[in-house]
């Protein structure tokens, strides 16, 4: 579908706009540090308002922020311009920092978004002289190589934001003082939730298609001995579509939420070593590790998920159906059917309850519910279990599956037992919000940073004047 160059100034500005801050992400020349008159003119002319370390904001990009915000339907009325130059501020002295922290973001995870991001321009345009034409550039690589940079940056201050709360932690001590310091007219309303269980049958896998994937990864890894591109072939034969694109690349740690098995390959190997083709859930994989680097390991790998016969989905589906009907029987319950039936190992041993991905417990509030489980679950009356849907999971395949409500639980005032890990939650964004603002304090006073003109008149959060 084509937009208008209206309609695509809208769409897409969201997209792009904090990212395509032109000159803004710009690293400063020598001469911009400088503090003779005539410099100071120079930057007046080119419309440079600040300058935090090796980075400087132009005065349009507080148009450009604007922009972007209300692109996205926020209303900016009551947002003004020194507002503004405080959250660019930040946003500079973030990747001003994680540069002095050596934190290093790879070029590849660079290239991956840069990718993402252009074929949606492209898409969307048309073409990518379109798209160079769009954005006032003189060709496709200044192009890609001005995107390249700003992306750079934002996620140098993502990592940094990251290390600043990275080890901070909240204690049940510190949960409980925080609520009781709640007054009672002030508590949080949450909205209502349920809990969901689902039994989930995947269909088998014959021997005979489990060994013929097997083989083909171990040609694969006689090719890359004898040679070839690992990182080609991940392009080339990954079903990993999270990687593929990538050549197959990660970065993991032992907390990285891979698998146990995928992570006990990863941690055995060494550096220039490949493995042989092991199985996890998603289907066999083998694992090349590239560099060893203290605690992470940077790997590539390559998935290849087996083949589902027809047969076998008609049985999976044949299956379900049964424990279905023995569960509407009174013959075993949902939660002994998941626990003793189930092929989903997250799931069973809790009796199929689900775990909500964002808050990490069992409760999913409605109104922030995935589209796809909402549409499922929203019509089903208490005990009433859904007809088998067939799931075709990108990760790990096609399989059936069955879901009930267990637990609904309307509106509430917040309460301490009920909500502990909501309240829990609040607690620790709280704190935080005070880690990052102690970092703060501390970076503005040790980094180099100058207002100019009106904007020195402005009133800042952080003490950006160095008052």
């Amino acid at each position: 579908m084509k937009f208008t160059s209206k309609k695509f100034t809208v769409a897409i500005i969201a997209t792009i706009c904090s990212v395509f801050f032109a000159n803004a992400q710009e690293i400063i020349k020598d001469s911009v540090k400088t503090k003779t008159p005539n410099t100071y003119r120079k930057q007046k002319v080119d419309g440079v308002i600040a300058t935090v370390g090796d980075y400087i904001i132009l005065d349009s990009d507080i148009d450009k922020s604007f922009l972007e915000l209300s692109s996205q339907g926020n209303s900016v009325k009551d947002i003004t311009r020194c507002q503004m130059l405080g959250k660019l501020l930040e946003e500079k002295l973030y990747a001003h920092q994680a540069i002095q922290d050596s934190i290093v973001i790879k070029d590849e995870e660079v290239k991956e978004k840069l990718n993402e991001q252009v074929n949606y321009m492209v898409e969307q345009l048309g073409s990518m002289d379109k798209v160079v034409q769009y954005f006032k550039k003189g060709s496709e690589d200044e192009f890609k190589t001005e995107l390249f940079d700003i992306i750079k940056t934002n996620k140098l201050g993502a990592e940094m934001q990251r290390k600043i709360i990275d080890g901070v932690e909240i204690t049940p001590e510190e949960t409980r003082n925080f609520f009781k310091a709640i007054p009672q007219s002030e508590l949080p309303t949450f909205g209502a939730e349920m809990e969901v269980a689902q039994i989930v049958v995947a269909p088998k896998i014959s021997d005979e298609e489990k060994q013929r994937i097997i083989n083909r990864l171990k040609e694969i890894k006689a090719e890359v001995l004898a040679g070839s591109s690992f990182k080609t072939r991940a392009v080339i034969y990954s079903d990993d579509r999270g990687s593929s694109s990538n050549g197959g690349f990660y970065k993991i740690n032992r907390k990285t939420q891979f698998v146990k098995e995928f992570k006990d390959v990863a941690f055995s190997l060494g550096e220039g070593e490949i493995s042989e083709p092991f199985e996890t859930e998603f289907g066999f994989h083998i694992i090349m590790v590239e560099k060893i680097l203290g605690q992470d390991i940077e790997l590539r790998h390559i998935l290849m998920m087996p083949k589902v016969s027809d047969q076998a989905l008609k049985d999976a589906k044949e299956k379900i159906i049964q424990i279905k009907n023995r569960i509407e029987k009174g013959e075993i319950t949902f939660a002994d059917a998941a626990r003793t039936l189930s092929d989903e190992k997250e799931t069973r041993a809790n009796g199929g309850i689900l775990i909500n991905p964002k808050t990490q417990d069992t409760h999913f509030e409605l109104t922030k519910m995935d589209p796809s489980l909402y549409s499922e679950v929203s019509n089903l009356k208490n005990s009433a279990i859904t007809q088998p849907i067939l799931d075709d999971d990108p990760r790990a395949g096609k399989k059936y599956k069955i879901i009930t409500v267990t637990n609904r639980i309307e509106e509430h005032t917040a309460d301490y037992a009920k909500d502990y890990t909501k309240i829990k939650d609040l607690a620790l964004k709280e704190k935080q919000i005070k880690a990052i603002a102690k970092w703060s304090e501390e970076k503005i006073k040790e980094t180099y940073i100058k207002i100019n003109g009106e904007y020195r008149d402005c009133v800042f959060a952080n003490n950006w004047l160095k008052k």
